[in-house]
This record gives C-alpha cells, sequence and structure tokens, in this order.
C-alpha cells in the first residue's frame, strides 16, 4: 500500500480547511475544553478543601475520585448510558447521542484528575502557609481562594493535563455520543470509523490534528514546569 497517497490527500484537506474536517475539529476542542473547563472549576476548590480541611466524608471523597483514575473509559460510558438513556433516571433531559452527553463523560474522566493534581499541589502550599493564614484569622472561604491563587501557575499545569486526558478520550464518548456524523463525530471516534472503512485521508488528517495538539499541549507543559522549578516549585 503506498502511505504517501493517504498522507498528501490529508495535508490537502487540511490546507484546503475542509468543511467536514474542520467541523470534526472544532467539536473536539468544543466539547473537551467545556469538559476541562467544568471540571476545573468544580475540581480545584474541591482539591483545596481536600487539603486544607479535616470534615467527615473526607476520605470517602479521596477514595472515590483515587478509585476513579483508575476507571476504564468505557465503563464511565457504560454507566453515562445508563443515566441517561430513555429508560435511565436522567433519560428526560434528552442529551444521550449529544454534545451535551459526551461533555458530561469528559467531565467524570477528567474530574478525578483534577482533584487529586490539585490536592497534592494544595497540600505542600497549605503546609506552608496554614500558621499565616490562622493568625491573621481567614474564613474557610479565603483560605480556600488563597490556595487557589498562590498555585495559580502550577494549576496551569493540571489544565494542560486534563486537556491532554480529554481530547484523546474515544471509548466513552464513542458510546454516549454514538459518533453521528455532523452532530457528534469528534477526532478519536472519526479516526477509528474512518481506519476501519478505509478512509485513511481522514484518519490521517486527523491523526496529524491529535499529534499537533498533543505536542502543543506537551510543550506548553513544559515551559510551565521550566517557570515553575525556577520559582522554586515543583510538580
Amino acid at each position: 500500500m503506498d502511505i504517501l497517497s493517504p498522507l498528501q490527500i490529508a495535508l490537502s484537506l487540511l490546507v484546503s480547511f475542509e468543511p467536514e474536517l474542520m467541523g470534526i475539529i472544532g467539536l473536539s476542542l468544543g466539547v473537551s475544553l467545556t469538559a476541562v473547563g467544568i471540571s476545573l472549576v468544580i475540581g480545584l476548590p474541591l482539591g483545596a478543601l481536600l487539603a486544607a480541611y479535616r470534615f467527615p466524608g473526607r476520605g470517602a471523597i479521596i477514595v472515590i475520585s483515587n478509585t476513579f483514575l483508575g476507571m476504564p473509559p468505557v465503563v464511565v460510558g457504560l454507566v453515562i448510558y445508563l443515566l441517561v438513556s430513555r429508560a435511565g433516571p436522567f433519560g428526560f433531559l434528552g442529551i444521550l447521542y449529544t454534545p451535551a452527553a459526551m461533555m458530561l463523560a469528559q467531565t467524570i474522566l477528567v474530574l478525578p484528575i483534577a482533584i487529586a493534581l490539585s490536592r497534592q499541589v494544595f497540600e505542600a502550599l497549605n503546609a506552608e502557609y496554614a500558621p499565616l493564614f490562622r493568625s491573621i484569622g481567614l474564613s474557610q472561604f479565603r483560605w480556600i481562594a488563597s490556595l487557589v491563587s498562590e498555585a495559580r501557575i502550577s494549576l496551569i499545569t493540571i489544565g494542560l493535563a486534563c486537556f491532554g486526558r480529554a481530547i484523546s478520550e474515544v471509548g466513552a464518548v464513542m458510546i454516549v455520543g454514538g459518533n453521528i456524523r455532523h452532530s457528534t463525530r469528534v477526532m478519536t471516534t472519526s479516526i477509528a470509523q474512518a481506519t476501519s472503512m478505509g478512509e485513511l485521508a481522514l484518519a490521517v488528517a486527523l491523526g496529524i490534528v491529535l499529534l499537533l495538539v498533543a505536542l502543543i499541549v506537551n510543550i506548553l507543559t513544559q515551559i510551565v514546569r521550566g517557570r515553575l522549578q525556577d520559582h522554586g516549585y515543583e510538580l
């Protein structure tokens, strides 16, 4: 098989901004960025709370979040499918086979990452700043807000790690999204289907984009890590 032909066609599709290809890329980025944003809004304050305070249910939250770190994506997709299908308890929402269901799946997958990594960062900061915060009588809300503010550079790395996990997901979004053309077809599911159908040019084009996204995320991560080390931080 001539592997150069699909590559040439793939490059021409990218250069010409082929509409269907751009739609797939745009939906992938939109779904993943939204899922990461939701995960960070929930996960970062929760990570700070877990690091700074001892409260009833804290251990259970840590165990659950750590368990979900190793949860197979297809299992997450299956659970969400059962919950939002017509026969499920949330079937009335009507979000199965929509981008909303895909965002939900990716959010559940990356939220434990946001919680675990942020808790690690906040525990180190809390050990350093706790005496100061107690001496000036900070409220719980301002305590958490101060930890988040102090960790802002480290949190960028956490966000990049979450995005890299979300954009590469295929199993869960395939189950809850259905890989419907012009509706829920994202890069990973499109690559899987295009390869199985012999549409190698489309698969290669999307593979190139995913590699570029991974490269950009890794470059940004290394830049942030370098700045952290320059300031004496570790992540």
